[in-house]
Formats: C-alpha cells, structure tokens, sequence
C-alpha cells in the first residue's frame, strides 16, 4: 500500500504535477471507451477492468494477464449471450430470484439512521407505556426452597417448617445474601446472594408476583408458596421503566436480531408510493432506485450485472453441459470408448461386495441374487430380497476397490497379510465379483468421465459460440486496462 502521509514540502513540489493528474482523470473520468463488441454489443473499459481485478485480486491464487483474462471474459460474455438469445432471462424463476438479489442490493438506500433512531424511539414508547401500565418493574432477591408438584404432606410440611425458621432467623437480624448462598435451591440467584434481574408482570410465577409487587422498596415478605416451591422475597428496589439511553443500545441489537429493519423499508416504500400516486407501486420504487444508484456507483452497476449473467450462465451452463452430461449416458459410453487409454488403473481394482451374514445359508444365496443382473443393480437387488422387512439379514458394502480400501476385499481377494474384524450381528463374512486390470465400462471410473466428457462438451461449445457470434477486440484499449 502506498504511504498517503507527505510532507508539506513534498506536496508542494508535486502539486504542479497533481494537477496536471487530476485533470487528465477528470477527462478520463468522461471517456469510457469499448474495449470489445460481442455479437455487435459493446462491452466498455470499465466492465472489464471491474471484471479483471475482482477475479485478480490480492489472494487469488491463479492470476492471468489481461491478455490471458480476456479469452476467459470472452468464453463468458458468449455464454450469457446464449441465454439471452434463449429467452433464459424471460423465466419467471430467473425474474424472482435475479430481483430477490437486487432487491437485497438496493433496498437499504431506503432507509437512514434517523429512520433507525425512530423506531427504537417508538419501541422504547410503547414498551415503557406497557410496562409502566402494569406496574413499573420490581428488582427482587428470594430465597427458594424445591418443592415438587407431587410432594408428599411429609415432605411439604418438612419445607414448610425449614422455610419458617429461615425466616425467623432473616426477622432476627440474619443477612439476607448469606442466608440465600447457605441455604436457596435456586443456585443461580444464590451465588449472587439471591439477586434476581429487574421484572415487570408476566415474567414470574404468578403467586411470586403477586407477592413481590405487593411490597415496598427495602420490605421482606413471609414465607410465599408458588409452583416452585417456598420463597422469601426481599424487593430491593422498583420504579418505572429505565431510562431511554440506557437501554438505547439494546433496542438497536433487537431490531437487526428482529430484521425490523426490513419492515421499517417496507413501511418507507409504501408511504413512498402512496404519495406518488394510485399507479406507483413499491416494485417501479425500486427499479427507479436501481437505475439512480448504478449511474452513480458503477462498482454496483457492475456487481448487480454480474449477478444478472452469473445466474444465466449457470442455467445455460447447466442445460448445456452439466445436466445434459450426466443425463447422457450412451455420450458418456461413447466418450469413454474413444479415450480408454487415459482412464487405465496403476494396479488392478475389485469390482464386487464385501458381505456379512447371520446364516451360512444367505453367502451362496446372495451370490444367486445378483449374478445375471448388471452391477448398478445389485443393491436394490440385495434391499428387497435381504432387507426389505424391519429385519436386516445381511450388511453389504457395493463398490469397486483398490487395495487399502476394504480390510476384508484385502485379505479374500488380493491375498493382503491382513486382520479383519467381523461385524458384531453378521459372523459369516463373504466377498463377491471380479478383479478388473482396467475399467471395462464408463460406469467404472463414472466420476472421471462424467467430469472429462463435461469439458469436452465445454470446449464443443465455446467452439460453436465462437462461430456463431462474432467477437472483437479492440487491442488498442486493452493496453490501456488500470490494473489494481
């Protein structure tokens, strides 16, 4: 990061340069010229720049050129131009949720810190009326002892009789606090001598505040019964609801837990639109917003962009090579035909199950179950005719495994000097299927060929596009993209 802390003589030595700069970024500041024109649309200098140094910024690990970058900008703008010439942005799927982000963008320009201030000025009224209504707050500590609803007369007498002497002992002079830490079940209130937090009705047991808000600042109660149990309540202090600036910071924290923020936006955007007329709803408020911000803020213009064609590309990406590439399996064979060299093991693999069984019986019988059936179907197979009541007979694990994966293939099929603990419930372990020294078929590296045939239709499409629409490049403004 450059130093921003100069002397006034370096400053004054500068100045004439200075100004010479700020002129010429003023100019510049006017002058955004097109860098490249995709199917006949100019994109400009500062759409790319953005572009570039978002994707090349400090912590990127894989950094490209401008020259390297612009292929890659290019491949993308040729994409969401796909979509578009496919009506992708016409879905009202796309429409809600593009809106949704922009929305999210956007919608906070409505709303001040004055508009903050208000609601948690209106929070703070209506709360202090409530509770002053009812009674102010009280500020309690008590003493409780534990009775169970389903306490014997034994027991409750037994209570009765301890709570009784306790307060005799608090009439008599005892100290409050040390009485409540020797003797209180409510450990919590204990360890602070039987202090309790500030109450206002409703928060309590009702028997308890009855009693609390009956008494005076500095007065014990006798011995209360409630749910819990016996208290002795000792009102510390009471009076109205506490003062608006300390409680200023707390309101704040509950309006952004609450999102009330949202409704305070809400609220602005109807009042908004009622003052402009029957015809204006919250939804042109908002696109009118959006067009005053990004004129002003092109770094918004450009995320809000970004996001439009972020949301094309993927669903033009995904119908034209993700989702159509796994859904084609004979393209999958096919690819996996012509490319079998690439996708050769370094040591043979067990295609197959390792099983466990409770009966001897059920190892040939599994066997029977799925030898003329293709492999994909073995574990539905093995489900209905083992597992498909509340009693599992077997436990199976289906795959294709290299040494080291399975304890049990490794001992029974590739003759590993190996221990293997059987599973408790299933004694009788057993293995099933063929050692390949090579994948016979796509389905036996799936994953790679499904990956591979992706960028294959990848590089077939971008082939296309780039026939199909023309692409250029102005070089003479590439040289001059700012590069942060």
């Amino acid at each position: 990061m450059k130093n921003l802390f100069v002397t006034k003589s370096v400053l004054k030595k500068a100045l004439p340069a200075l100004m010479l700069l700020f002129g010429s970024v003023s100019v510049m500041g006017q002058n955004d010229p097109t860098i490249m024109k995709i199917n006949g649309k100019p994109v400009s200098r500062s759409e790319f720049e953005y572009s570039y140094n978002k994707n090349n910024a400090e912590g990127v690990i894989d950094k490209k050129d401008v020259n390297e970058y612009v292929d890659l900008f290019v491949n993308y703008k040729l994409k969401v131009e796909a979509a578009k010439e496919a009506h992708l942005d016409t879905m009202s799927s796309f429409k809600k949720e593009f809106t949704s982000y922009r929305d999210q963008q956007i919608r906070p320009a409505f709303i001040t810190d004055a508009d903050v201030e208000a609601k948690a000025q209106q929070i703070y009224n209506e709360t202090k009326t409530r509770i002053d209504s009812l009674g102010g707050l009280v500020k309690p500590s008590h003493i409780l002892l534990l009775l169970g609803q389903r306490a014997t007369p034994e027991q409750q007498a037994a209570a009765k009789t301890r709570i009784d002497s306790i307060y005799q002992v608090l009439k008599n002079g005892g100290d409050f606090a040390e009485m409540a830490k020797k003797f209180s079940d409510d450990k919590g209130s204990a360890a602070n001598g039987g202090a309790l937090p500030w109450l206002s009705k409703g928060q309590t047991l009702p028997a308890f505040e009855k009693a609390v808000f009956s008494l005076k600042k500095g007065e014990m109660s006798e011995p209360v019964l409630s749910e819990a149990g016996y208290h002795i309540i000792l009102l510390e202090d009471k009076g109205g609801f506490f003062p608006y600036d300390s409680v200023h910071a707390d309101i704040l924290k509950f309006i952004e837990q609450r999102g009330l923020r949202e409704e305070i936006i809400d609220t602005k955007l109807n009042e908004l639109a009622k003052s402009r007329g029957e015809n204006v709803t919250p939804a042109q408020l908002l696109d009118e917003k959006t067009a005053e911000l990004v004129a002003q803020d092109k770094d918004l213009k450009y995320l809000v962009q970004e996001y439009y064609d972020g949301l094309l590309l993927y669903e033009i990406s995904n119908r034209t090579v993700w989702e159509k590439a796994a859904k084609d399996q004979q393209g999958m064979a096919q690819y996996f035909k012509k490319n079998k060299k690439k996708y050769k093991w370094d040591e043979p693999r067990f295609k197959g199950i390792a099983y466990h069984v409770k009966d001897a019986a059920d190892v040939n019988a599994v066997k029977n179950a799925v030898k003329s059936l293709p492999f994909s179907e073995w574990a539905e197979k093995l489900r209905k005719t083992f597992n498909n009541d509340s009693i599992l007979r077997i436990r199976v694990e289906k795959g294709i495994f290299k040494k080291g994966d399975n304890a049990l293939v490794d001992k029974e099929v590739f003759k590993k000097d190996t221990t293997y603990k059987s599973l408790k419930d299933y004694p009788i372990d057993a293995v099933y299927g063929k050692v390949l020294k090579a994948p016979k078929e796509y389905e036996d590296v799936r994953g790679l060929v499904l990956a591979d045939y992706q960028e294959q239709l990848e590089k077939d499409w971008i082939a296309d596009l780039r026939k199909r629409y023309p692409v250029e490049v102005d070089e003479s403004v590439l040289k001059t993209v700012n590069k942060h």
